[in-house]
């Protein structure tokens, strides 16, 4: 017994300065701390409207939609995933970068939407982009073991070409970081990366999550980036658009709300989770001189079902104007 609590905190410690190094000391403890913090009140009852309370009455939930039929139904939906292409006009995108493609992969939730993950991986292998990103969500609950996740995630990027980047979500723990970085995904943790064309650059930006922990720092995401530069902002909820916009960037993607999952005919979602106007909720939208896009995401949170909201994975066909 002595000997497996040596070895765990062996373990922790070695995490901690890997993710010190990666992050830095004040950013590692305080996201660890807040991770702490949050599974401590959602295992003793806090905040229990909060949607991801559901997954307690998960088994009634999955039992009542059995009994109605609608339970298989919404698992079909749930893996007939959408190619859907998306056109973004840019006035101020350089020349250099006209034409240039990304793939927007989001909230896959990967351990418990195997045949959704089937499904992308043979939807994204004969796709041709220049980039793709990853805006959160890689784990299906919040809270506990990601061994399942990381197995998943390692399926998934087989199937990418070479520059891929990302986010954490809400469900997602920091300390998945330095395996998602080990099979190449490029984590931007309030941080940017310069991405260059010939002469021409872009900046492609990412902050860490704002739904849950409140760790998105736009400021220091967009710190590297000089005044008048072309910049995209990764973010997992598009909630912070006001505070993407007004820090220069013009392009925001981001996922989080599964476009409702479960929807009324004409994909009018019941509820999206988040605090943001209904129609930014899902697809394209613009805010001033902002062009975002809201993925309703590959995977299903809390039952692994859809109705009248199909999942996809989208691609960004970037044209100056």
């Amino acid at each position: 017994m002595i000997q497996e609590v040596c070895t765990r905190l062996t373990n922790e410690e070695e995490l901690l300065e890997k993710l010190e190094q990666r992050l830095g000391r004040v950013h590692a403890q305080q996201r660890l701390g807040m991770e702490k913090d949050y599974e401590d009140g959602f295992n003793t009852g806090i905040n229990l409207l909060h949607p991801d309370k559901w997954y307690s009455v998960h088994s009634a939930l999955t039992y009542a939609l059995k009994l109605t039929g609608l339970y298989w139904l919404g698992t079909r939906n749930a893996e007939r995933i959408q190619v859907r292409q998306n056109h973004v006009k840019l006035a101020e995108l350089p020349t250099g970068f006209d034409g240039f493609r990304i793939l927007h992969l989001s909230d896959l939730h990967v351990d418990m939407n195997a045949g959704a993950v089937r499904r992308l991986t043979e939807l994204i292998a004969p796709l041709e982009y220049d980039i793709c990103v990853f805006t959160g969500d890689f784990r299906g609950k919040a809270f506990g073991p990601f061994d399942a996740t990381l197995l998943g995630m390692t399926r998934v990027r087989s199937e990418l070409g070479k520059s891929v980047y990302g986010v954490l979500g809400n469900h997602d723990t920091v300390r998945m970081l330095p395996e998602l970085e080990a099979m190449g995904i490029r984590m931007l943790l309030n941080e940017s990366e310069p991405i260059v064309r010939g002469n021409h650059c872009i900046h492609l930006a990412g902050v860490d999550d704002a739904h849950y922990y409140g760790a998105a720092n736009v400021e220091k995401a967009a710190s590297r980036i000089r005044r008048g530069e072309f910049s995209i902002l990764l973010s997992h909820t598009p909630e912070i658009y006001k505070q993407a916009a007004y820090a220069g960037f013009k392009l925001f993607l981001s996922g989080h709300t599964h476009g409702g999952q479960v929807c009324l005919p004409g994909s009018i979602p019941l509820t999206l989770s988040s605090n943001l106007p209904r129609h930014m909720g899902s697809g394209p939208w613009s805010y001033h001189t902002m062009t975002g896009y809201t993925s309703v995401g590959v995977g299903s949170s809390v039952i692994p079902v859809r109705f009248n909201c199909p999942p996809e994975i989208t691609l960004h066909h970037l044209q100056r104007v």
